[in-house]
């Protein structure tokens, strides 16, 4: 009987730490946004966290991210194609990041499905926020998701065929991608 109260109790100790929320590394954490253009030319970069949490219990995932809006950069260009193109994509056509230095991704709820977890969030940028769905997978000390969103519901416009018409080859796809990995 004794032995019994023993594995009850590093259970119980084993569920609790499990389930304690976790600081995400956010030296080793990043995310990879990609853009792309109708004319099928495409941009990508990263942003770096400010800080996070996640945790894991009863297969439900709570948590949020903060993201450094200041420390988006473009890694397909170099030079001084790099630096204008970053200096676009701060400044009031894209995300506003004089005015608007963090964004946020907070989970809602979660649904575990197979080895992945169907995360409902919601995501704030330029103080905006809307609703997002996505996959997320994870494996011991890390999480990762592929997910996308619209530009166009955080206002930013800048050639978005939402907002302007006969753009043609000069359009830029509203979707943005995100390639995220998370440590622990």
């Amino acid at each position: 009987m004794k032995q019994f109260y023993l594995i009850i109790i590093q259970l119980l100790i084993t569920t609790s730490l499990f389930s304690q929320m976790k600081p995400i590394n956010t030296e080793t954490s990043k995310i990879k946004w990609t853009g792309r253009e109708i004319s099928t030319k495409t941009h990508y970069g990263s942003l770096k966290f400010i800080d996070g949490k996640i945790s894991i219990s009863n297969n439900e995932v709570k948590g949020q991210v903060r993201v450094d809006m200041e420390s988006l950069t473009v890694e397909d260009l170099t030079g001084g194609s790099k630096n204008r193109l970053e200096g676009h994509l701060k400044s009031d056509d894209f995300f506003s990041v004089d005015k608007h230095k963090i964004s946020t991704l907070k989970v809602i709820s979660s649904k575990k499905i197979g080895d992945n977890y169907l995360i409902d969030a919601i995501l704030t940028i330029k103080e905006i926020s809307h609703p997002l769905s996505f996959e997320l997978r994870i494996d011991d000390n890390k999480a990762r998701a592929n997910l996308s969103f619209d530009r166009s519901k955080y206002n930013v416009r800048f050639r978005s065929g939402s907002f302007f018409e006969n753009l043609g080859d000069k359009l830029i796809l509203d979707d943005i991608d995100l390639e995220v990995e998370l440590y622990f």
